[in-house]
């Protein structure tokens, strides 16, 4: 049965009924793979198995390349979809497959922005519905930003210092080991980048490292004290388990919370 337009812009964003919650899941599946792929592909592994890795690539850029038409094609305001931060992530990580024919070396770097897709699902339950505690999911929220972020660089650093430099950038983890450190603003100095727009990448790195890393953490505490008098109630509409001692209504969705027991 085909699906209407509606139809396939709710499941394309649903992540609540089993339908959607499968499409997003396989998506999340999809974008952790290929960034898999991009990270074996810097090891020394037999011919054969690269091709395969690049088959596979190919399948789900294809995939993702179907998905940014079905979007576009299910938008109700189709000029905001495509220039929706989303959207423009999305594009981002299918360019690749579509100038695959046309020789331009450094469009490759930008297959490193596609682990960027799973932000869509941080600020929802879909990837951290295990975690019962509200400080543990902004932890891990956190956490997966900061290492999104680094995993984006290190990709960076390694598409463009490998060409130049490959004794010191030989793999991704070279490339992983200098972006922590950079943006920690340790500085090991063990690894240094010669090429013009690996320092460039590389006063990025401290500049977001010094911007986002502190931003980060006072958030992180923030929220924590917020949240450190507040009391499980779960609202029975929405579900949102956290509110304050004294809420008579939830914060989310206004619905009027089940009376709290005392002990």
């Amino acid at each position: 049965m085909l699906l209407s337009r509606q139809q396939t812009e709710f499941y394309l964003t649903d992540l609540e009924t089993p339908l959607g919650k499968a499409i997003n899941l396989t998506i999340a599946a999809l974008v952790l793979l290929s960034s898999g792929i991009f990270v074996a592909q810097t090891y020394a592994i037999p011919d054969s198995i690269r091709l395969q890795l690049d088959q596979i690539d190919t399948v789900i850029l294809t995939i993702f390349a179907v998905e940014y038409v079905l979007r576009l094609w299910s938008a109700e305001n189709k000029l905001k979809y495509i220039f929706s931060f989303y959207a423009i992530i999305d594009l981002i990580a299918i360019l690749p497959f579509l100038l695959g024919l046309v020789n331009i070396s450094f469009i490759r770097i930008l297959r490193w922005f596609r682990i960027l897709r799973l932000i869509r699902f941080i600020d929802s339950k879909f990837l951290f519905g295990s975690i019962s505690s509200e400080d543990g999911i902004i932890f891990i929220r956190i956490l997966f930003t900061l290492f999104t972020i680094i995993f984006v660089y290190s990709g960076l650093i390694y598409q463009v210092e490998h060409p130049v430099n490959a004794q010191v950038y030989s793999t991704f983890l070279d490339a992983f080991y200098f972006s922590v450190v950079t943006m920690t603003t340790v500085g090991f100095g063990d690894l240094t980048p010669i090429s013009e727009l690996g320092r460039l990448l590389t006063v990025l790195m401290i500049l977001t490292g010094v911007a986002i890393i502190p931003w980060q953490v006072g958030d992180l505490i923030r929220r924590v004290v917020k949240t450190a008098n507040q009391v499980e109630t779960v609202c029975l509409n929405c579900g949102l388990k956290f509110h304050d001692q004294d809420a008579e209504f939830c914060k989310r969705c206004g619905t009027k919370l089940p009376s709290q027991k005392m002990d």
